[in-house]
């Protein structure tokens, strides 16, 4: 067997897809899956150094690769019985431990021993030009001898980096060389306070930061005191600050003088990150002139030494930096295939001119497209002019080739994204909410390509432990954009007349509506989406305005005030209205008049809002289909003697309640609206018992109830619920018991009860036997052995033990 077969074959190709996947699915042999990823990755670089340098391997050598190549075909049959096995056989799993923990042995073991001597000798014989290639070869083999545990922690980083940039691959010589020259500027000069990344967008900078941040150096001399923010076009200020001074002093109030900043002087290092900063005055009121602290500004624009002492600018890619990025993203491989036209590749990649996102999209953008796709696409780039100080403003029209290519559809939900402000997470229900009333497309297609998009690298998933799995909710998923893409879809978006746009958007939060909405509101608005970003509006600050045709309208705004735009009457057709503040506390709504004319509204999302109190006169909503109030007020919008939800609501199929503190009990009258197919509470931390007659809601199929700590008992009613499908009751930490009566629930497919901690005994079995639909379970070890028992009734049911997750995400809200 050649060398070059045995490695670069489908041996460890198939080996490393296997164990990839029990990493991702099957904890028990997680940690020995990892560190033979890792141990595997680690010798490729050196066997293509093997493999290209012409040497003829003895018989001897050869019997020692043989058997090593035996052992990794050994190793792909048992990934393949790891996978296979159930996470219910303890004991089979404990063999197939053993037997993994062996095989990362018997791996290191080669490594350490036959495998460096094969190293040795090579180097011998090898025709090396430079001493410079075997320095790096004994520079891998010194970092190979360190062990699992090193291997493991680089393997991690990598997936760290991986998962935080939107750049994904870029990597290489620039990026070290940037790397150590910031450490250098912040670690090495005590003379500078504030020093600088900068680059144009999509070059690489965040990337950069994130790796600078990373860095055990740099955390080591900072203590781990590293704060990174988002500052972006239009910044919440004194939030900043405050989250700024808070950091540095230790959540001090933000009453600073210049004297106080002197005095928190002798206090530990500490580094602020300021990303995507983009104007000087708010860089200025952003940083704190306080001897122990430093900030690094992240920014496209350059900004006057007096502010940032030193500039590190931000280099484009290199010729085969380049050309290894986009061959990653178009054919999944470092280098060109066989099969590509060489000539083809190489003018494209030289048309991106070394920009790390456009080589990303682009490449993704002609992944598996026919030869004369990409001869078209090399055409239509070669058109825009050269590369130069008009870089940033010519690579919008080199990245819409990635746009242009997509279906029609896909193409109009890539540019809705315009619609929301930038370095915002977007609520992946509003997306889907929207899509499906515009598009006239259902929830399955809409996730369809929000996956198509997120394929092509034109948006990112943020997604929380729990996302994706079979009734979760669309609002445990977000989605973020560059801000490169982002300025595509707006520039994509903002042609023609003002007043004939489909989508008519502000770019950025201002005090103000755009001036040439203004100038031209004298004719109707012909856009189907409407998006404001403001801060606080008050009644002069609107003027008026007529929509006939819009059908979206989003109210983006910073403020604890907001008067709704008057115009909001002259919108016969709008299906869905998305209210979103991006303050500090919840902001009082005023004008809720407007509503009463809202006789086609479909869908209402609200969030960070103090709901006004809601009745049939105010607001008579009635084809109002799904409700969503998330971090609210609610409690006197819920008021049990004025409100009258099937009045109001009579074909509402889907209410959403997250993370509003102050709803303790939810109105009867919900237990009349007979069109409910699926009810949300979750996050509410005062909640404390459902209506006694939730059983009456006899259409509902989805009841989620997670993270409610005061929740302490279910109705019994629930056992009516003849249509329910799925109950989510994970982390109500305090809910006693699982009533008996839900052993009623026929229709149920799927119960999550993890971290339910009060729950120790579950019904009898007798009682739960005629849960013949349910085909799985979510719980903790506690009452694993109970539902275990059900399945020689169940035939179909599966019962997982809950992996422990923690979510992070409030720390960056």
């Amino acid at each position: 067997m050649a060398l070059n077969e045995m490695f670069v074959g489908e041996i460890v190709t198939e080996l490393l897809k296997q164990l990839n996947a029990i990493s991702h699915k099957s904890c028990f042999c997680k940690s020995s899956a990892d560190n033979l990823i890792t141990s595997i990755q680690e010798l490729f670089p050196i066997i293509e150094e093997l493999k290209y340098s012409g040497v003829e391997l003895p018989a001897f050598r050869q019997s020692q690769l043989n058997r090593f190549s035996e052992t990794l075909r050994g190793g792909i049959e048992l990934a393949r019985k790891v996978l296979e096995s159930g996470r219910w056989n303890v004991y089979k799993n404990l063999q197939l431990v053993r037997k993994m923990e062996k095989l990362e042995k018997q791996v290191a073991r080669f490594i350490s021993g036959p495998m460096q001597a094969h190293l040795l000798a090579d180097v011998h014989h090898m025709r090396f030009e430079t001493m410079e290639r075997f320095n790096r070869l004994e520079q891998r083999l010194d970092s190979m001898k360190t062990g699992s545990g090193r291997w493991v922690e680089e393997a991690v980083k990598r997936m760290e980096v991986e998962g935080d940039s939107n750049l994904g691959g870029f990597s290489g010589i620039g990026l070290e060389l940037g790397k150590d020259k910031v450490k250098k500027m912040m670690i090495e000069r005590d003379d500078l306070n504030v020093v600088g990344i900068w680059g144009i967008g999509g070059s690489g900078k965040t990337t950069l930061a994130n790796e600078i941040c990373r860095d055990n150096q740099v955390q080591s001399y900072f203590n781990n005191r590293i704060l990174f923010l988002t500052v972006s076009q239009s910044p919440d200020l004194e939030q900043l600050r405050a989250k700024i001074w808070g950091f540095i002093t230790g959540n001090e109030p933000l009453n600073y003088t210049r004297k106080s900043q002197c005095e928190w002087g002798s206090g530990p290092q500490a580094l602020v990150v300021l990303d995507d900063v983009w104007s000087l005055p708010v860089l200025e009121q952003l940083i704190f002139r306080v001897p122990t602290y430093k900030t690094l500004v992240i920014s496209r624009f350059k900004f006057p030494r007096r502010v940032v002492n030193e500039v590190y600018e931000v280099e484009l890619l290199g010729e085969d930096e380049s050309m290894s990025l986009f061959c990653r993203s178009a054919f999944g491989q470092n280098s060109i295939p066989p099969t590509a036209n060489e000539t083809l590749v190489k003018q494209i990649v030289d048309e991106c001119k070394g920009l790390p996102l456009a080589l990303k999209v682009i490449g993704a953008s002609l992944q598996d497209q026919p030869e004369m796709y990409w001869i078209n696409a090399r055409k239509r780039l070669s058109r825009g002019e050269l590369i130069c100080e008009s870089h940033e403003n010519k690579l919008l029209d080199r990245m819409a080739i990635s746009v242009e290519c997509l279906k029609k559809k896909v193409k109009e939900c890539f540019m809705d994204l315009g619609s929301f402000p930038e370095d915002k997470k977007i609520p992946l229900d509003v997306l889907v909410n929207m899509w499906v009333e515009i598009h006239n497309i259902d929830e399955e297609e809409a996730f369809t390509i929000l996956m198509e998009l997120s394929d092509k690298n034109l948006l990112t998933l943020v997604k929380d432990a729990r996302a994706g799995e079979a009734y979760c909710s669309y609002h445990e998923i977000c989605v973020t954009q560059h801000d490169v893409l982002r300025d595509l879809a707006l520039h994509l978006c903002n042609k023609g007349e003002v007043n004939e746009r489909k989508r008519l958007l502000m770019p950025r939060r201002d005090t103000e509506l755009p001036r040439d909405w203004e100038k031209n509101a004298d004719q109707p608005f012909n856009a189907q989406i409407v998006s404001v970003q403001t801060g606080t509006m008050i009644t002069l600050d609107w003027f008026h305005m007529e929509f006939p045709k819009t059908e979206v309208l989003i109210l983006n705004f910073c403020s604890d005030k907001y008067f709704l735009p008057p115009f909001i009457d002259d919108m016969p057709k709008l299906r869905a209205l998305i209210v979103i503040n991006h303050g500090t506390t919840e902001a009082t709504l005023e004008n809720f008049s407007v509503f009463t004319n809202l006789a086609n509204l479909q869908s209402l999302w609200l969030e960070k809002v103090s709901v006004p109190q809601l009745s049939n006169a105010t607001v008579p909503l009635r084809n109002l289909r799904k409700l969503s109030m998330v971090l609210c007020k609610v409690s006197n919008s819920l008021d049990p003697a004025v409100l009258d939800l099937p009045q109001i609501f009579p074909r509402l199929s889907e209410l959403v309640i997250d993370h509003c503190d102050d709803l303790v009990k939810i109105p009867l009258s919900i237990c009349k609206v007979n069109s409910l197919q699926s009810l949300s509470l979750t996050n509410c931390h005062r909640l404390r018992e459902l209506p006694a007659d939730l059983g009456m809601l006899k259409k509902l199929q989805i009841l989620r109830l997670s993270a409610c700590p005061e929740l302490k008992m279910l109705p019994p009613s629930i056992g009516e619920l003849v249509g329910l499908k799925y109950l989510d009751i994970s982390e109500c930490v305090n809910l006693k018991c699982l009533p008996k009566e839900v052993g009623k629930l026929v229709s149920l497919e799927k119960i999550d009860m993890r971290d339910c901690l009060q729950i120790v005994n579950l019904p009898t079995h007798a009682a739960l036997s005629n849960l013949k639909s349910l085909q799985r379970v979510i719980c903790d070890d506690e009452v694993f052995g109970q539902w275990r028992n059900l399945e020689k009734t169940v035939p179909n049911l599966h019962v997982q033990i809950a992996e422990k997750w923690y979510s992070l995400d409030w720390l960056n809200s």
